[in-house]
């Protein structure tokens, strides 16, 4: 790897209505007071700096990648290849992935051989520079259009946090004035249909639904023809989760895009996929298997507070060119962040406190 060249020249010094509409072809109950408590509790925000929040939910990543350089470099003296071997390992430790780690190996490498980079103090700062040029890339933003209809198809596997994260973009684009509504296109589990029409509740959007077992394509059609009666911007539908490995599955959801193409040639606009970072390396496997199926045009990683493997989010900027849209740092709607390279890695290495 990158740091071969060490091995052959071992002698050169290193250095998202006033309430909530329940839209239902075939009539469901309303949201439990459970799905809406628990939509509430995530609404609820603390006061806290938002820079402050991004740096809190990452904490256990920086203590793996970052504070794990720090020590890597403890007492050294020069930039060997045992430290760069040890580098490349903690890098891989921290989930980032074969590609990103070596790309950023042959980058450190290759300074250190120039003689641009020789203390190990100055590693941490070398490896800042290298993950950026590795995320800048994948950093996309994107919002509704004023004026246009358009749709926000969610897929992922269960757990991930997809109905989760669609109900914190409601939130967030409905504070932007955007017209939202959503679709409970997830008709396997009762319970997803609460969940939605629970934080359909709190954020005071209409959520279109219909009984379990129904069509998943039946339910976000009807939602698009009431997002375009009612003249709102955008129709955010969830889908039913899915292994990626899951054929028959992954077959439905290219059957939604058909028949929403029957009402609109160009929907669905967005089609996004929920990740759960703590997944780590399988993480790869989903993106490259939902694209396949249907054609990801952007990215949501979510639950990095949980996890020690923040370098996923390096690892699948550098593996597939699909635009990293939101990543989310904890429960509250304001954790739910559109992704911005130098604030991920300002919070990733900011100091720790005491």
């Amino acid at each position: 790897m990158a740091f071969d060249w060490f091995k052959r020249n071992k002698s050169l010094p290193a250095g998202e209505t006033s309430s909530a509409e329940t839209i239902s072809p075939v009539a469901v109950g309303p949201a439990t007071a459970e799905a809406v408590a628990q939509a509430e509790a995530l609404s609820d925000t603390p006061g806290k700096g938002l820079f402050s929040r991004l740096r809190q939910g990452l904490t256990r990543s920086r203590e793996q990648l970052v504070e794990g350089v720090g020590r890597l470099v403890l007492g050294k003296k020069v930039i060997d290849a045992e430290l760069l071997e040890d580098l490349e390992a903690l890098l891989l430790q921290a989930d980032l992935g074969t590609a990103a780690t070596r790309e950023i190996m042959d980058s450190v490498t290759e300074r250190v051989r120039r003689k641009e980079l020789t203390d190990p103090n100055a590693l941490q700062a070398a490896l800042r520079e290298s993950l950026l040029d590795i995320l800048r890339p994948r950093a996309q933003q994107w919002s509704p259009e004023k004026g246009r209809s358009q749709v926000l198809l969610m897929v992922g596997i269960n757990g991930a946090g997809k109905t989760t994260t669609i109900g914190k973009l409601a939130a967030h684009w409905k504070a932007e004035g955007f017209g939202i509504v959503l679709a409970a296109g997830d008709t396997f589990r009762a319970a997803a249909v609460e969940q939605l029409q629970g934080w359909g509740k709190r954020v005071q959007v209409p959520v279109v639904a219909q009984g379990t077992g129904a069509d998943s394509a039946s339910v976000i059609f009807d939602a698009l023809t009431t997002t375009r009666a009612r003249g709102s911007e955008l129709l955010i539908a969830d889908t039913a989760g899915r292994l990626h490995t899951q054929g028959h599955l992954m077959e439905e959801l290219k059957k939604i895009k058909r028949v929403l193409g029957k009402q609109d040639p160009e929907a669905p606009q967005q089609i996004w996929l929920v990740l759960d970072a703590g997944t780590g390396q399988n993480a790869l496997n989903q993106v490259r298997q939902f694209h396949d199926a249907v054609g990801l045009t952007g990215i949501c990683i979510t639950k990095l507070d949980g996890t020690a493997k923040g370098g996923v989010v390096a690892a699948i900027a550098r593996a597939v060119p699909i635009p990293i849209r939101y990543i989310g740092v904890g429960e509250q709607v304001e954790d739910l962040r559109p992704f911005d390279p130098e604030s991920f890695v300002d919070a990733l290495f900011a100091e720790s406190k005491p």
